[in-house]
């Protein structure tokens, strides 16, 4: 792919594609608002249920597990989707173990809400470790997606729970096949499954003048990794958020 000049870089912005489900409210609108763009939002991924017929196969039963560790939202409602259509029904001594504090506030919407059978990390495995060790006679389901938990997997093996994995759930591309003859100034990336899905959408993807926003240094390896340019990086010590760094751009790439 060409190197890009300066000019080229800060070229003007006019349309931005935002690779997320569009939000009731966000700073998105005001970016749009204050720079006169059009500001689309596209879900590049979704996530699809495995059938229970399926999930019966691993001849897994929830409820002989006596804790579950919740990595997102999504593992919770598929975990007790699954126990709702296999009519089981879990044992309120049952322990969880949640990654962050979002995600233990969405699980009060399953069960009655216990502090001392909830245990609640910042961000990673390793800030759940000390409760995760103090209770290691217990027997831990994972529930997760097709592509796994490896972090805590890694941890579970590595120190020697009794663990079992269970995939409730797909995360898989979106069907991008509209947007082939559109072209947006900026496109703005969350994941490496993001950009996964727009090759398995558009395999003959070339970047051109296409400015890429990019969040997080895995989503950042991905690009790179494709041979693509990250024009807008976020987080850093300078942008907190997104639409920080894109603001940022816009008043090199918009300014009169």
């Amino acid at each position: 792919m060409p190197a890009q000049n300066s000019a080229e870089k800060y070229k003007k912005v006019r349309s931005i594609l935002i690779s997320q489900p569009k939000p009731a409210r966000s700073p998105y609108y005001d970016l749009e608002e204050k720079w006169g763009l059009q500001i689309d939002f596209r879900q590049f991924i979704q996530v699809e249920a495995v059938t229970v017929k399926e999930f019966r196969k691993n001849r897994i039963r929830p409820d002989e597990f006596t804790a579950i560790i919740f990595t997102s939202k999504n593992s919770i409602d598929h975990f007790f989707r699954v126990c709702e259509e296999m009519r089981i029904k879990m044992s309120g001594e049952t322990r969880y173990f949640c990654m962050t504090e979002a995600v233990a506030n969405y699980l009060q919407k399953f069960i009655v809400y216990r502090k001392r059978k909830v245990s609640v990390g910042k961000r990673t495995i390793m800030d759940l470790k000390p409760a995760l060790t103090k209770h290691k006679k217990e027997k831990f389901l994972l529930p997760c997606s097709n592509l796994g938990a490896k972090e805590v997997s890694n941890f579970l093996t590595e120190n020697e729970f009794d663990w079992t994995e269970a995939m409730m759930y797909r995360t898989v591309a979106s069907d991008l096949s509209d947007l082939a003859d559109v072209f947006y100034d900026i496109l703005v990336f969350f994941s490496p499954l993001g950009i996964e899905s727009l090759y398995e959408n558009f395999p003959d993807f070339k970047q051109n003048e296409t400015r890429l926003a990019i969040w997080g240094n895995t989503t950042k390896k991905a690009v790179e990794e494709k041979g693509l340019t990250a024009n807008i990086f976020a987080p850093s010590p300078e942008f907190k958020s997104m639409t920080m760094a894109i603001e940022a751009y816009l008043e090199k790439s918009n300014k009169e």
